[in-house]
């Protein structure tokens, strides 16, 4: 196999293809192993909403990636489009919260944030949302939340990964252990012989303690699994994002209606379950009746990487110099992905970072 990259990146989710083309801009020679098809795992299987669900919820680490990064999605988007012709479909609808147990904290949180997020009467939400099911008492908005197609994302970037002459990418390539060499991590033992490397990006998601385990090194991210289920509907059904009870419902552009997500410990297992459907399709019904007589055309399941406090992984592993980490965001791998990976970037190439990496540093966390 190839030798000799500056960069080997675990992982094609979300995280590991947009660092790979971050990276690749900035003139680097990379090589992105990922043991199935890239971006098939939680970066396809997600919402895309760019936002956290509950971003008042979140301490300050979380809430500065998530903010840089919504401002650069819609650049990322149409870039992406004029590269390789595939359309992320960045869709900023807006995003109404309903009967919130926390809704002064939120609006707190809205005020010390300076963001846009208020408080509206219930028929101003009827008016705006038609369909939305009754009985809701409260609620608060926010507008221009947007939702990425996430599985279009992850097309885009590979399209525009497989375009660049210093991109290699192994798919159906799964690695087993790492190579150390003078002191350093020098590359990676995978299918097909080794690989080596100047540095290792490990941003296998979910599957990223199980590598890390080899080199005595407990990483707290463990699989979190989640089911989503897809109606499809006019185009103009559903005009904005809506969320209650812990479930939410996302229009994309064509009329096609995601609700989500359940959230079950069950380690590696990612098969939908009968008992979430029924929970997913109440949960739709809640929200939005009409759905009861729509078209379901999808059920499935994929693996959140959760982390303490959702706060991820970013930056260098003490003692192993030359391996660098990019993973456990959680619930919010899509939305933190754009500044996680700029970040990352920036302290691979030693840039000036563009914010604050010691929240982020693996250096004290990792057992």
């Amino acid at each position: 196999m190839a030798h000799g990259y500056s960069t080997l990146i675990i992982g094609g989710g979300a995280l590991g293809l947009l660092g790979a083309f971050e990276l690749a801009q900035a003139g680097e020679s990379i090589v992105l192993v990922e043991r199935g098809a890239v971006g098939q795992e939680s970066s396809w299987a997600g919402g895309g909403i760019v936002s956290p669900l509950y971003p008042w919820r979140y301490g300050a680490a979380v809430t500065a990636l998530a903010r840089w990064s919504q401002d650069f999605y819609p650049d990322l988007g149409a870039r992406l489009l004029a590269l390789t012709g595939v359309d992320p479909q960045v869709y900023a609808t807006g995003l109404y919260w309903l009967d919130l147990e926390d809704e002064p904290e939120a609006l707190l949180w809205a005020r010390r944030e300076a963001r846009a997020l208020h408080k509206v009467g219930m028929s101003q939400v009827y008016d705006a949302v038609p369909v939305l099911g009754a009985g809701f008492a409260s609620a608060i908005h926010m507008p221009g939340v947007a939702n990425v197609r996430n599985p279009r994302l992850v097309k885009a970037l590979r399209a525009a990964l497989l375009a660049m002459p210093n991109v290699r990418i192994h798919e159906h390539t799964e690695v087993s252990g790492f190579l150390q060499e003078g002191g350093r991590v020098a590359g990676v033992q995978a299918t097909g012989g080794e690989i080596r490397a100047e540095r290792v990006v490990l941003a296998a998601g979910a599957w990223s303690g199980q590598l890390l385990a080899q080199l005595g090194l407990n990483l707290p991210v463990e699989p979190v699994k989640g089911q989503m289920i897809l109606y499809k509907c006019a185009a103009d059904f559903l005009p904005a994002m809506v969320l209650a009870k812990g479930r939410y419902a996302i229009p994309r552009k064509d009329g096609h209606i995601l609700v989500g997500s359940t959230l079950e410990h069950a380690g590696f297992d990612k098969t939908p379950t009968e008992v979430a459907l029924a929970s997913l399709k109440a949960s739709a019904e809640e929200l939005l009746p009409a759905l009861a007589e729509a078209e379901l055309v999808g059920h499935w399941a994929g693996l959140r990487p959760g982390s303490p406090e959702g706060i991820p992984f970013i930056g260098e592993v003490p003692g192993f110099p030359g391996l660098w980490l990019n993973c456990g965001h959680y619930r919010n791998g899509l939305v933190l992905a754009p500044a996680s990976c700029r970040l990352l970037v920036d302290l691979l190439l030693g840039r000036e970072p563009l914010l604050d990496p010691a929240p982020y540093a693996p250096a004290g966390r990792l057992g």
